[in-house]
């Protein structure tokens, strides 16, 4: 739909870089604008705790819908099912309709979605980083250190976990299963409220 002035900008926050992720893009005949945010910039920028998670931005660079969770389809891996099928009609209907799309959300709803970092989740942000720099110089023993305090400092941050747990993918189904079967009650994405305004 880019004739009708719409532009998908997809960002991999993967520290592993072009090695790591830029495959998945090749791989999937990308035909959008592609990024590899290895400082994982982006997340912090908008904090997003989980990917993928998506941001609508207008023509005047204003923001008009935030949201995580935002798979185009239902997808299948064996029994586990995930994604969901009524984002991409959202997004359709915002390209066409622009600001009076009944998907688009006030400035105050797209203040309240975006989620307020605590103090300690604030400071988990450098840590990360930190645990980037890190593992960029060679040092793991130092990432990893940096890596699980930021884990500690924001346990809610998916993207920090998901992260350091790239590094030891024979552990990262088993860590990833563990964690989510923690979360009890608590969603793993926050929902879409994909509610007309």
């Amino acid at each position: 739909m880019k004739d009708q002035g719409f532009e998908i900008i997809s960002a991999a926050q993967d520290t592993g870089g072009e090695v790591a992720a830029g495959e998945i893009f090749d791989d999937g005949g990308a035909t959008y604008t592609t990024i590899i945010d290895v400082q994982h910039t982006i997340s912090s920028l908008y904090n997003f705790v989980n990917v993928p998670s998506a941001v609508w931005i207008d023509e005047e660079g204003k923001i008009v819908r935030y949201n995580e969770g935002t798979y185009a389809a239902k997808h299948t891996m064996g029994t586990f099912e995930f994604g969901r099928d009524d984002y991409l009609p959202a997004v359709r209907d915002w390209i066409e309709n622009g600001a009076d799309s009944k998907y688009v959300q006030t400035a105050s709803a797209v203040s309240k979605n975006i989620i307020a970092r605590s103090s300690d989740a604030e400071l988990a942000e450098p840590t990360f980083k930190l645990g980037v720099y890190f593992h960029l110089e060679g040092d793991e023993q130092r990432a990893n250190t940096y890596w699980e305090q930021a884990q500690a400092l924001n346990p809610d941050s998916w993207n920090f976990h998901r992260q350091d747990w790239s590094f030891t993918p024979a552990e990262a189904m088993i860590n990833w299963q563990e964690k989510r079967m923690g979360l009890g009650d608590k969603p793993y994405y926050q929902p879409l409220g994909l509610k007309k305004k």
